[in-house]
């Protein structure tokens, strides 16, 4: 294992105000949103897109990390360069998501439980010999009237260290995934429950499974209430509630928390994330920065609509909206820059 390497790369991940754009969306997701869009659902209009973001001029100003996808990593630009490589030319550090997705979780009704530890190692030693650093994988508990289940949460928790234990092996950066869905009607102070008791778990799964802490990313939800909860919080209100829960379940050998947007709106994403680092700024153990896919490209994907006289603006939209999270992560973000 490349202890030093790794622990480098997962502290640049975290390197000044930059974050890291998650571009790992399946071909089914993808096709979901651009059939959202208007845009027509082909692998040459998701190579487009692609070659949209990698080229964008100075994206490495505003991201340190981008999450691929299995077709992308393989994927080029009309000139012939590598997605990969025009990302490593703008100082982005390339990686890739290797999770299949999830499955029904057998005896556990309404559960799921994440696929691919099956054949990971030589999918691992491929993606590295491409020039990915880093990896990422989801797990995905969802709050309901009795779920989630203790052996759910122990299982995906399990599966999150063995996925962190072979990237590690491997001279991979893991970035582990316990996402709380914000789907349902549950309780700011639910999520934090739930939240709270799946991070406790995973990290005593990556003990138990010899991780070092020193060289992952963990990538959680914001404690945040249900789309469809009777209450909403604050800004403030989730800030506190998400850092307070980190406080009690991260280990201070972490190096960083890259947050997803879990389904927020772009803004919410920032203002969430800028509140967190007025409140705490130089209070906290580890770095918190972004790990955004659709709070950073759904206004992207929203003004290309896959035509080729939009992709200038399309491109300048993706700066912006990095560079306000950017912003976010200096606590130096408001409302009236998303004008």
């Amino acid at each position: 294992m490349k202890t030093q390497e790794l622990i480098n790369t997962a502290n640049a991940l975290f390197a000044g105000d930059k974050g890291l754009l998650a571009m790992d969306e399946s071909t089914s997701t993808c096709n979901k949103r651009f059939a959202e869009a208007g845009i027509p659902q082909t692998i040459e209009y998701r190579r487009a897109y692609r070659e949209l973001i990698v080229t964008t001029p100075k994206l490495g100003d505003c991201l340190s990390g981008a999450i691929l996808y299995d077709e992308t990593i393989y994927q080029a630009t009309k000139d012939g360069v590598l997605f990969i490589d025009k990302l490593k030319e703008a100082g982005i550090i390339p990686g890739i998501k290797v999770d299949e997705g999830t499955i029904n979780l057998a005896g556990f009704p309404g559960e799921k439980i994440t696929a691919g530890l099956d054949g990971l190692d030589d999918r691992l030693a491929k993606y590295y010999q491409l020039g990915a650093r880093f990896a990422k994988w989801r797990a995905v508990i969802t709050i309901g009237a009795t779920i989630p289940t203790r052996g759910a949460i122990e299982a995906n928790m399990h599966t999150l260290a063995r996925y962190a234990a072979m990237c590690q092996q491997a001279g991979i950066v893991p970035i582990v995934e316990p996402e709380v869905l914000m789907d349902g009607s549950h309780s700011l102070e639910r999520c934090f429950e739930v939240t709270r008791n799946v991070q406790h778990e995973l990290f005593h799964q990556l003990y138990t499974q010899n991780v070092d802490l020193e060289a992952l990313v963990l990538k959680p939800n914001m404690v945040i209430p249900a789309f469809d909860a009777p209450k909403h919080a604050t800004i403030d209100e989730v800030a506190h509630a998400t850092v307070t829960c980190l406080l009690e379940t991260v280990p201070a050998a972490v190096p960083g928390v890259a947050f997803l947007s879990g389904g927020q709106s772009p803004a919410d994403g920032a203002a969430h994330l800028n509140a967190m680092h007025k409140l705490y700024k130089g209070k906290l153990p580890w770095g918190l920065t972004f790990s955004y896919s659709r709070a950073i490209q759904q206004p992207v994907m929203d003004l290309w609509r896959g035509k080729d006289e939009n992709v200038e603006k399309a491109q300048k939209m993706l700066h912006f909206r990095a560079s306000l999270v950017n912003a976010a992560r200096r606590g130096e973000y408001t409302p009236q820059m998303e004008a």
